[in-house]
């Protein structure tokens, strides 16, 4: 498990001065709240949704997506979830899918 203190930052940086907020982004919000599980497992859903800018549905759809997709395991800890990420699980799309999901976080997160 991984010290939160060392990790990276994972809300948005604040956009450069002058300049309007991003419309879009290269990686899709399923790659945010996974990349947020990964590095906060014991996060709850409604900080999960601050920290990539969505609602709390969304992130709860989300998470049933890639739970039934086999990219995350969830667990019951008294009345928390903890998530685990499945690292070895390759990308979706033809073009990626020499990669896997740790190969994406490891770009992300160094």
């Amino acid at each position: 498990m991984r010290n939160q203190d060392s990790l990276p930052r994972t809300t948005p940086p604040a956009p450069a001065e002058g300049r309007p907020p991003a419309r879009w982004t290269f990686l899709t919000n399923h790659a945010h709240v996974l990349i947020v599980l990964n590095a906060q497992p014991d996060l709850v859903l409604r900080e999960v949704a601050v920290q990539v800018g969505i609602t709390e549905r969304a992130v709860q759809r989300i998470v049933q997506d890639l739970e039934e997709e086999g990219f995350i395991r969830r667990e019951k800890v008294g009345r928390k979830n903890h998530y685990e990420v499945l690292t070895d699980q390759p990308l979706r799309h033809p073009i990626e899918a020499h990669r896997n999901i740790g190969d994406l976080l490891k770009l992300i997160t160094g």
